[in-house]
């Protein structure tokens, strides 16, 4: 079947293992023992070389595998003006397992997008890739509010310009509108907004716990629909958009379970992207009945494939959860790609370079299978 827009029917979520050399290079430039224009040449040249892999494994688009991050949303978020990240004693979600060093996000002043660093390093990418299609990843618009004013309702205090929570809203969406006008005016036609509320969302425990605190969950998800749905009204024509949804992706373990049916009437039927990338790679994320409240003009990129374990999985056994899946979204509007990144801190998941490759040929391999080269 012709499939030539993103997603592709053989996608990947954004995030790479970073080589060894790369993670020398931050250790160095944390130490004080090279500049930061010796670490700035470091990432170009692990980025050129993992934009040379990504080609060879025949992915239709591009990352830089977010090689210039420690982390897959905090670098981006603080890039923002008067947008500050801080320490704190506690991450902001409990990870079962390893946990990363406990932060938190403040606003100083009214938030704007102003000039990015992202600007530059997308350009930089651009020009690697040459004339290759692209694909740029950001946390979502939800996690600038999701960070603070819900999993850090008991110590958020808003500044004055923010004591009328709407006028955060409006500040977020002129931002992230900016921000689709800046990338596209670099050339961006494929931009991903990477979402762990959705999968937070649909914890029970986690909704529980929310509920104790006062917050009304399913009106954040409603705030969280509007706000993005007002900044795809700045979206051109010729861009692609699209959320990822998981449950958490740090070092293999993860901080949410539950299926997706408390967030469907939200997200899946009523959130105007292109395209919904879903983690379905084990039984935490439940089945796929879900799927039937997916609007028409959106497709699914169903992540069967999980970045968490080396283990390579049977490809009968993909091939026949994408004919199940297709009961609900019809074949033509399903891809395929592993359920998140390989690396969304830059500690990456516990696998191999060799079985990060290994798991994209796979997804290849089935996604050719089922719907032909």
């Amino acid at each position: 079947m012709a499939h030539v827009l993103p997603p592709y029917r053989a996608d990947v979520v954004g995030s790479f293992l970073r080589p060894k050399a790369l993670k020398q290079a931050r250790a160095d430039f944390a130490a004080g023992t090279i500049t930061r224009e010796q670490l700035t040449a470091a990432e170009d040249a692990a980025i050129a070389d993992l934009v040379e892999k990504e080609k060879q494994a025949g992915l239709k688009a591009v990352t830089d595998g977010e090689f210039r991050r420690a982390m897959w949303h905090l670098d981006f978020l603080e890039g923002l003006q008067n947008v500050e990240h801080v320490d704190a004693e506690t991450w902001s979600v409990e990870f079962k397992g390893p946990k990363p060093k406990g932060a938190q996000l403040v606003f100083r002043d009214k938030i704007a997008f102003g000039d990015h660093p992202f600007l530059a390093h997308f350009a930089k990418l651009r020009d690697i890739a040459g004339d290759y299609p692209v694909k740029l990843t950001i946390p979502a618009p939800s996690m600038l509010h999701l960070i603070p004013c819900v999993r850090g309702k008991a110590t958020y205090r808003p500044i004055e310009r923010y004591a009328d929570e709407s006028v955060l809203f409006d500040d977020i969406v002129e931002v992230y509108r900016d921000a689709v006008r800046a990338f596209y005016d670099l050339g961006c036609r494929y931009l991903q907004f990477d979402d762990t509320s959705w999968g937070e969302f649909c914890d029970p425990a986690k909704r529980e716990a929310y509920a104790a605190e006062g917050i009304d969950v399913d009106q954040v998800a409603k705030d969280y629909v509007d706000v993005i749905n007002r900044i795809l009204e700045a979206k051109p024509e010729d861009m692609t958009i699209t959320t990822h949804i998981c449950r958490g992706n740090y070092h293999s373990t993860f901080f949410a379970s539950g299926a997706y049916d408390s967030v469907a009437d939200y997200v899946f039927a009523q959130e105007n992207v292109d395209a919904l990338f879903l983690e379905y790679d084990d039984e935490r994320s439940g089945g796929f009945a879900p799927l039937a409240k997916v609007s028409p003009d959106k497709k699914v990129v169903l992540g069967l494939i999980t970045t968490k374990s080396p283990v390579l999985e049977d490809k009968e056994a993909v091939i026949a959860r994408i004919h199940k899946a297709a009961k609900y979204v019809p074949l033509d509007r399903l891809c395929l790609s592993p359920q998140c990144g390989f690396a969304s801190c830059e500690i990456g998941n516990k696998l191999t370079e060799e079985e990060q490759w290994a798991k994209l040929a796979l997804v290849r391999e089935i996604a050719e299978e089922v719907w032909g080269k």
